[in-house]
């Protein structure tokens, strides 16, 4: 059954390719991101009330050689599709405002907006102690602009939408205090009822063709040391058991946007199914580690934040597929981007981002 459907809605979206497709003059000059620290570029940076930062060194040491906010080495997945359809890196949306509010600026960008903040979460709730931006208040600020006619109405149509979320909700699930009053499995639900109230916004404003990226083995990072129980040899299983559930969740919700949102298309990008492949197998992907965090301290470099004072930083962070206690490394976000950009049905589904980019949706 469930390749039956997957096929139906691959065979719907050869109805709406144009049959002319080339691998130059993609149809996307804009991308709009949503999300937390696996996408954010500098948002937070640009909000006083937040805690959560990495605009410090040695944060994008790698690539800018200085830091960014990007809470990696170098660049993340969003700038590496970017620059494979050939547009502009996107600035973080609270960068744009201030250049329209200080005249440095006159109108928003034209190659799309980021509105991802480090920290967030599908829930409020999730990190609302470190002044995080979450899902309902990026989709607001993006709102507000469509509303006032700050963004063109075609513009959004034609443009790629990238979401990634839950990481730190399931991640704080397992924090000692507070103690979560529900089971795994319905906050995983309530997580995805956020998710599937966001699509629906999201497809209203006019978004056509939509990225959901699914999250990564979170019961994986080095940060789990900070957590009393989780095992230190092995990845935390309970962890990673609630991630393919939500995970598994927002492949669904992908599946029946064109069903719901007719016009609309959406592609689900398999990053945890891609990070294991590494984890499995190091050196084929130029790993020398897959356990550690390149930038930190303590106990797998996992129990302080790279940057803070004591940290420790490794010679080759492009070897590491952690760069810090929570992040992968610019290497690992290139591999997955290539994975996402031209990879086969197990990477991303029913299309990669390749062939979306392509597309010449109907207008409905």
């Amino acid at each position: 059954m469930e390749r039956s459907v997957i096929q139906l809605i691959f065979f719907a979206s050869l109805l709406v390719m144009s049959s002319t497709s080339l691998a130059v003059g993609f149809n996307v000059p804009a991308i709009f991101i949503f999300g937390d620290s696996i996408f954010d570029a500098g948002n937070n940076h640009y909000n006083n009330n937040c805690s959560a930062q990495a605009d410090f060194p040695p944060y994008g040491s790698n690539f800018f050689h200085h830091p960014t906010g990007r809470f990696t080495n170098g660049r993340t997945v969003a700038d590496f599709i970017s620059e494979f359809i050939g547009i502009p890196l996107q600035k973080p949306f609270l960068e744009a405002q201030l250049e329209l509010v200080n005249g440095s600026r006159k109108e928003y960008p034209s190659n799309g907006m980021n509105f991802a903040s480090a920290g967030s979460g599908v829930l409020r709730a999730t990190n609302q102690d470190l002044g995080v931006t979450p899902i309902q208040d990026q989709l607001q600020q993006f709102k507000t602009l469509v509303q006032q006619n700050r963004i063109n109405k075609e513009l959004i149509q034609e443009s790629l939408f990238f979401f990634e979320s839950g990481s730190n909700d399931i991640f704080s699930y397992f924090y000692p205090f507070g103690g979560p009053t529900l089971t795994p499995d319905a906050y995983v639900q309530s997580m995805l009822s956020e998710v599937t109230a966001f699509i629906d916004q999201i497809s209203k404003l006019g978004a056509r063709r939509i990225g959901l990226f699914s999250l990564g083995p979170v019961g994986c990072v080095p940060a789990r040391t900070l957590l009393p129980g989780a095992p230190v040899n092995k990845c935390y299983g309970k962890m990673n058991r609630m991630v393919k559930n939500y995970n598994m969740g927002l492949e669904n919700l992908g599946r029946s946007i064109p069903i719901n949102y007719p016009g609309s298309f959406a592609v689900y990008g398999a990053v945890y199914k891609t990070v294991q492949i590494f984890r499995a197998n190091p050196k084929r992907y130029g790993f020398s580690d897959v356990t550690n965090a390149c930038c930190g301290d303590g106990t797998l470099g996992g129990l302080l934040q790279c940057g803070k004072e004591g940290y420790k930083l490794c010679v080759k962070p492009n070897e590491y597929l952690f760069w810090d206690y929570f992040h992968p490394s610019e290497h690992t976000y290139k591999l997955i981007s290539k994975a996402l950009w031209s990879g086969s049905h197990s990477r991303i589904r029913p299309v990669n981002l390749k062939t979306l980019a392509n597309m010449t949706l109907i207008q409905h």
